[in-house]
């Protein structure tokens, strides 16, 4: 018997109610009249909704017309799972687990899907000419359960505004939820609900972090923002407290003593976590034993503690523009295992033996313990390379002739040199910035980078190339490498056309590998205009670097086995390299692939987050810097051209800002996405990407960290 019809029902509910007919009966036909008498539609206005609903079904591919009226599912059991990416306006694409093209999916078929989300979708038939298009069925896993933003509070209600676009629904407070927030605090808010009619989530205040525009509250809500700590877990605090600092006369016997030998750290000058040291002597033989010392953190942290799940969680310190937040406690980061001049210390090294041409002869590799004679900063040892005076200046200056060799060799085989522009800020106490200074990249960060390197390659090929025991393994046992990928070809191609129109060639002439060409091409660009420009596009034509036990070698560096095992300190990786190396040091069996390999993949997610946060808070000072200087005229080079606007960064501060395109109203502009142009219908005036121009700061709006600049008229010119 058919159901009676008690209520109207709503479009949506309909159908709902449609699709799950469907879905509960994917083999079988129906008509729209057997769809009102299975939901109980009686009415005449009724019955044509179901009608129209059905068409509407078949047009986008939920559905397949069989014959005349009458219809059937049309899923060919696409069921898949992947993640939300969301876009401004509310849509999301859904990036396939198992790879694939990405999946469209409508705001109102989200199911309150959020950015990140872990989702299983019903993909719809491919109809002709049209993306592929589907739903969300199932939410499996939230991306996040915490989200950042500012409160609008009011006398009956309050709503989060998040900071981003992660959700694009205000969440709604109930005013006995705020733990005494106010209105137009930064708040954290974790969301308890979201009823399946509910327009808005319901949340409830986990944190609130403080006024917007205090520098505290705003650096804390760009962490939050991607979902990493701002704060430290006093427990794991406390665990760390009770690690001792005196070092067992027995571990020191099992140890490589270097204490008497000549021994150095070189960082930059604000830096407290001291994570490699260097040592050098002459050996009997005239060769230069040069000794990369790591500080030993995984003799203090021990695995499955709390202060380990604490690190692995974290993966990496965040640097912030203006704090770092570390990945273990201070007590670890800064005092126990960073390598202070005048104490004894544990260390992880490498040992090389060398000529002056930077030529290895020897290496050993094993755990040691330091006595560092000396602090020095970057411009320290900088002010000895160019002087030839102060402490330790023989060994140095030997360091630094072997540096140059090795970096020179790096260069012939193919290893490619960015040296990007790094922007700093000067910041008072309030974090205020004062102003913006460039810091550029000198012979002794050089000589930090070289060694560096050396140790980091030496430790992959140890294992990559089973050197510990040939010829008893055919395969390699499992191991973290740091990869680099070749070049996307299309966009190096685009890089390339691009380049040209600055009498530039990117591709390779005569015998010149992709790399050499880059690096000629980067050279040619030194010092003039487009310089950050040209490098900004060469490094977006490179893939990612990431961590993976796959090991297919480092691109950029021209290594075929590359790892990271300088900076346990800071990155979560070198610590699981340290535990591994030792691991196969002692004989031990290979470790499962599957388990390095996932911790891998979060390991570089959790970097790709930091990097975001640091890029976050730049911008978020760039604003803040400019916004003094709302009105006032700068020169600029345009440094990214999109269909709604022009990006210019401003030569004498690299602060980045937009003239949207409704804001050039001298003609109707076409964006030219292959040569990154926009063109004038009428007047064909070009705006392209590298071209100088003068614009006044029209707008700096903290709250959403976003610069908006208008072009500059001749008289605010003169």
């Amino acid at each position: 018997m058919p159901k009676k019809e008690k209520k109207r029902l709503k479009r949506s509910e309909i159908k709902a109610l449609i699709q799950e007919i469907f879905f509960n009966n994917p083999k079988k036909t129906f008509n729209y009249k057997q769809i009102a008498t299975m939901i109980g539609v009686q009415k005449k206005s009724s019955k044509q909704l179901i009608e129209v609903l059905l068409f509407e079904l078949q047009e986008t591919g939920f559905l397949s017309s069989v014959a005349a009226g009458r219809f059937k599912l049309l899923s060919r059991g696409s069921h898949l799972t992947g993640i939300v990416d969301m876009t401004a306006s509310g849509a999301a694409y859904i990036v396939p687990e198992d790879g694939g093209q990405d999946i469209f999916v409508s705001q109102s078929n989200l199911k309150h899907a959020l950015n990140g989300d872990q989702v299983r979708i019903l993909q719809y038939a491919r109809r002709k000419g049209h993306q592929p298009e589907g739903e969300v069925i199932e939410i499996l896993k939230r991306g996040r359960d915490l989200f950042v933003g500012t409160l609008e509070v009011s006398s009956k209600f309050a709503f989060l505004v998040a900071d981003s676009r992660v959700i694009n629904r205000d969440i709604f407070i109930p005013l006995e939820q705020l733990r005494g927030a106010k209105n137009g605090q930064k708040a954290v808010v974790r969301i308890v609900e979201w009823p399946e009619k509910a327009k808005n989530p319901v949340g409830e205040i986990v944190d609130v972090l403080g006024d917007t525009g205090n520098n505290n509250a705003e650096m804390h809500a760009i962490l939050a923002e991607f979902n990493l700590p701002y704060t430290y877990p006093q427990k794991v605090i406390d665990a760390a407290e009770k690690i001792p600092d005196k070092i067992p006369s027995e571990e020191i016997k099992k140890r490589r003593d270097f204490r008497e030998v000549p021994t150095f750290t070189i960082d930059p000058a604000d830096a407290k976590d001291f994570d490699d040291a260097l040592s050098l002597q002459k050996t009997p033989d005239g060769f230069w034993e040069i000794g990369v010392h790591i500080a030993d953190v995984t003799h203090y942290v021990q695995p499955d503690t709390l202060i380990d799940e604490e690190g692995y969680n974290r993966a990496t310190s965040v640097y912030l523009v203006d704090r770092v937040v570390p990945m273990l406690p201070e007590r670890l980061s800064n005092f126990l295992c960073s390598l202070r001049p005048n104490e004894d210390k544990l260390c992880f090294s490498v040992v090389f033996k060398m000529d002056d041409s930077g030529q290895i002869h020897d290496s050993w590799v094993g755990r040691t313990v330091i006595n560092s004679d000396r602090r020095f900063s970057y411009e320290e040892a900088q002010e000895v390379i160019e002087s030839g005076q102060g402490d330790f200046a023989d060994e140095i200056k030997t360091m630094n002739q072997i540096a140059l060799k090795l970096r020179e060799k790096r260069y012939k085989k193919g290893a490619i040199s960015f040296e990007r522009i790094e922007v700093k800020f000067d910041i008072d106490e309030n974090g205020k910035p004062l102003g913006v200074f460039f810091k550029e990249s000198k012979d002794a960060n050089k000589l930090i980078e070289e060694f560096m390197l050396a140790a980091n390659k030496r430790v992959a090929e140890l294992i990559g190339k089973n050197e510990l025991d040939p010829g008893k393994r055919k395969d390699a046992k499992t191991f973290v490498y740091r990869i680099h990928d070749v070049p996307d070809p299309d966009k190096f191609e685009n890089f390339s056309r691009f380049v040209r129109k600055f009498g530039l060639e990117a591709n390779p002439e005569g015998k010149e590998s992709v790399s050499q060409a880059l690096n000629r091409l980067l050279k040619q660009v030194q010092g003039k205009a487009e310089q950050n420009i040209v490098e900004t596009l060469a490094v977006r034509t490179m893939a990612k670097a990431i961590y993976s036990t796959h090991n297919i070698g480092h691109y950029g560096l021209a290594f075929k086995h590359y790892s990271h095992f300088t900076s346990p300190i800071r990155r979560y990786p070198d610590m699981m390299v340290h535990r591994l190396l030792q691991r196969y040091l002692d004989g031990g069996k290979s470790v499962d692939t599957d388990k390095y390999e996932e911790m891998c993949e979060h390991s570089s997610d959790m970097e790709q987050r930091a990097a975001n946060a640091e890029r976050a808070s730049i911008k978020y000072k760039q604003v803040e810097f400019l916004k003094a200087h709302e009105g006032e005229v700068f020169a600029g080079v345009i440094s990214g051209v999109t269909e709604w606007g022009l990006y210019v960064e401003l030569i004498d501060n690299k602060c980045e800002g937009m003239i949207p395109i409704r804001d050039l109203d001298d003609d109707f502009y076409r964006f030219d996405e292959e040569n990154y142009c926009l063109i004038g219908k009428k007047s064909r005036k070009v705006y392209q990407l590298g071209d100088k121009l003068n614009i006044q700061v029209a707008r700096a709006n903290l709250e959403k960290r976003q610069l908006d600049f208008v072009l500059a008229n001749e008289e605010q010119i003169n």
